[in-house]
């Protein structure tokens, strides 16, 4: 077993019905810029911090430019013993584009 794949539809659906953790590997900056309400910045400096602050049992999602990098890091937490989680496909990239739309 491993993470799964989400898209910003199914993200906004899970977000409505239950307690999601949203992390963004995006660098420091353009998290600052903007970035998916409640998610955290989540960096090589904060990783363990983080970690440790966040329940194992509720659904984790991963957050990158543009899906791509974060299926990496979504294995990684995978293998680290979070039970649900996911890689946004898309990425901020779709995430904005779709908030754009509505």
């Amino acid at each position: 077993m491993a993470y799964q794949h989400l898209s910003v539809q199914q993200l906004q659906e899970m977000q409505a019905q239950r307690t999601i953790n949203i992390v963004d590997t995006r660098d420091p900056q353009s998290y600052a810029l903007a970035c998916i309400p409640k998610a955290f910045n989540l960096n090589q400096g904060n990783l363990e911090q983080h970690l440790s602050d966040l329940d194992m049992d509720e659904p984790l999602i991963v957050c990158c430019y543009h899906g791509i990098s974060s299926q990496g890091v979504a294995q990684f937490l995978f293998e680290r013993g979070f039970e649900e989680v996911y890689s946004l496909d898309g990425g901020f990239e779709a995430y904005q584009n779709a908030q754009s739309s509505n």
